[in-house]
């Protein structure tokens, strides 16, 4: 009786052993799937950096993994794939982060660039224009005597957003990435718009990276010519945080995927002048580098 008892717990043994056999293999492949496989709502806290790239005559997205970049398939404002192709970050070009239908800053949006002018309300927004974007490491000319840099987080709107409330803006961010919003002082005092003051070509560096799962409102930022620190903040010190912003606008202004906002700078700028680096750099982000020519 023992002998067979033993047997038949052998047997049930072998059996069990084989069914985790078969089942191990389905599992890791979900896995796999799982892992492999994201969408643009997904994210959560946990931080993703994306960047949108040149590498020969080929353009596209990739998630930055260490040193390297791995290429994604399909959309990354939708759903996408991790591809098994990889670059090093020293080999690709990063491009503007964006093919955004819309470019929106933000005026006045920081208590130490404003001075005695009193707080608004709400979000005060101008638009600059999509061909005003520059890339990280490209060229800024200088068009008139009395330029400026602005150093700015730029948020990247991931999801289409329309009479969204602030409870909700969140979801509708993919990520910040860095900014600056070159500015003529003397066309913006003296023109009626600030159509050339704010958005003449190259007047909009931002990139290089999309990052997604920070706390946007707590970040420290600086500006840096020629390796020199001009200025430091943190964006909590922004009048309107990037929930309340992105809310605003929405209602508003239809918001969608791949629009950029730059948020505001903060403190005392100064004039660039040939020659010039100028570099962003947010913490978690990276670091935005321009070259100033005439």
């Amino acid at each position: 009786m023992k002998s067979r008892i033993n047997d038949k717990i052998k047997m049930e043994h072998i059996m069990s052993s084989k069914r985790i056999h078969r089942i191990l293999p389905m599992a890791i492949l979900i896995g796999l799937l799982i892992s492999t496989t994201a969408s643009a709502d997904e994210g959560g806290s946990q931080v993703a950096r994306y960047v949108r790239f040149q590498a020969g005559d080929r353009v596209a997205y990739g998630l930055v993994e260490g040193d390297r970049v791995r290429e994604l398939s399909g959309d990354l404002f939708g759903h996408w794939k991790k591809t098994a192709v990889t670059h090093s970050l020293s080999d690709i070009t990063p491009l503007v982060p964006t093919v955004p239908s819309k470019v929106i800053a933000l005026a006045g949006n920081y208590r130490d660039h404003i001075g005695e002018e009193v707080e608004r309300e709400h979000p005060e927004a101008f638009y600059k224009i999509p061909s005003c974007l520059q890339r990280h490491e490209g060229e800024v000319r200088l068009l008139t005597e009395n330029v400026h840099y602005e150093a700015e987080m730029v948020i990247v709107i991931g999801k289409t957003a329309r009479h969204v409330d602030e409870s909700s803006a969140l979801d509708c961010v993919l990520g910040v990435t860095c900014g600056n919003d070159i500015s003529a002082r003397d066309w913006q005092a003296n023109d009626v718009q600030w159509w050339r003051a704010k958005a003449c070509d190259t007047y909009g560096p931002c990139g290089p990276f999309i990052v997604s799962g920070l706390d946007y409102d707590n970040l420290d930022m600086e500006i840096r010519v020629n390796g020199e620190v001009h200025h430091k903040t943190n964006t909590k010190l922004q009048i309107h945080g990037v929930a309340q912003s992105v809310s605003f606008l929405s209602k508003h202004i239809t918001l969608e995927p791949g629009d950029l906002i730059f948020t505001g700078t903060s403190g005392t700028t100064r004039a660039l002048h040939p020659g010039d680096v100028v570099e962003v750099e947010i913490e978690g982000v990276g670091v935005l580098r321009n070259h100033v020519i005439p």
